[in-house]
């Protein structure tokens, strides 16, 4: 029981635009305040002794929400996710990956999107403290900021919950 109340639930914006997500206890809630409506119920049921809840996959809320343009956070974990978990100077993939400067820090480089990726130990301690073009080391792709689509922010869920992906398409 204490698995379904944690899974995490798609919360839809009045005009159906992905918000975020939240917990199935936090759902419920949402839907019993009638703050928001259960569009898919692809869990079951939440029993207690005297009432059975559905058990929402997603949910819309009752009136619009206002705000900002939704961006992707600079995380070392949303480094690796953009880069594939792929060194970016010999295309290795792993789990033992790190977090590269292309222009280090001491030089002055600047800790963004364009200016890290994610490189092997052995890559990242061929380079050292020199730029990529100093080590006469080539990236394997340039590094951007990703884009903030639904496809990206909610894409690390969309495997275990197939019933979102037509709320996620086309934003």
């Amino acid at each position: 029981m204490k698995n379904l109340l944690t899974a995490p639930v798609l919360v839809l914006n009045a005009n159906y635009e992905p918000l975020n997500v939240c917990t199935t206890k936090r759902a419920v809630g949402l839907m019993f305040t009638e703050k928001a409506t259960m569009l898919e119920n692809g869990r079951g049921f939440i029993r207690s002794v005297s009432m059975n809840f559905p058990a929402p996959s997603v949910i819309r809320l009752g009136r619009m929400i206002k705000r900002p343009r939704p961006s992707v956070k600079l995380t070392k974990s949303e480094v690796f996710r953009r880069d594939h978990y792929t060194c970016q100077y010999c295309g290795q993939r792993g789990e033992e990956l790190t977090i590269d400067h292309i222009v280090p820090r001491s030089k002055d480089g600047p800790h963004t999107w364009n200016n890290l990726i994610t490189a092997c130990p052995k890559c990242n301690i061929k380079k050292g403290g020199r730029t990529a073009k100093e080590a006469n080391m080539h990236l394997l792709s340039v590094p951007k900021t990703p884009s903030a689509s639904a496809r990206y922010m909610f894409g690390k869920y969309l495997n275990s919950n197939e019933t979102w992906l037509p709320y996620i398409e086309g934003w």
